[in-house]
């Protein structure tokens, strides 16, 4: 169930983002970046919760590797707040770790997914020849 603990990784993600934007915005005025990493990271966890209610295989791949594209997006916004020191080596530290996580279970799903699919598609052409 590997999709069950990736909707409440991403959703628990989501929220840390948003309280990360809320200090980075408010508190230390950087709007440019602090933005980008809100809606990117909170775009993960809109993009599981959509593939939950996917119309076919096809569609919820589309969705995780939205999500897989967006968490990729984060971890970069992450090392530039990083590296213009926006955020401490700290908070750095223990957010990329939670991205790291989701981009891993984001990989293994999208890989899951593929493999059905090819497989459901090997099957069609062989009953179709």
């Amino acid at each position: 169930m590997a999709e069950n603990v990736l909707c409440v990784k991403s959703e628990d993600f989501a929220v840390r983002v948003v309280n990360a934007y809320k200090c980075l915005h408010f508190e230390r005025k950087e709007h440019v970046c602090s933005k980008q990493l809100l809606r990117s990271g909170t775009s993960i966890g809109a993009n599981v919760a959509e593939a939950q209610c996917a119309q076919s295989d096809s569609d919820f791949l589309s969705k995780m590797q939205i999500a897989f594209k967006e968490c990729n997006e984060t971890l970069y916004w992450l090392r530039i707040l990083k590296r213009t020191n926006y955020i401490s080596d700290a908070e750095y530290n223990s957010m990329h770790r939670s991205a790291d996580e989701l981009f891993s279970i984001l990989t293994s799903v999208i890989k899951t997914v593929k493999q059905k699919l090819e497989s459901k598609n090997g099957k069609k052409k062989i009953l179709n020849s």
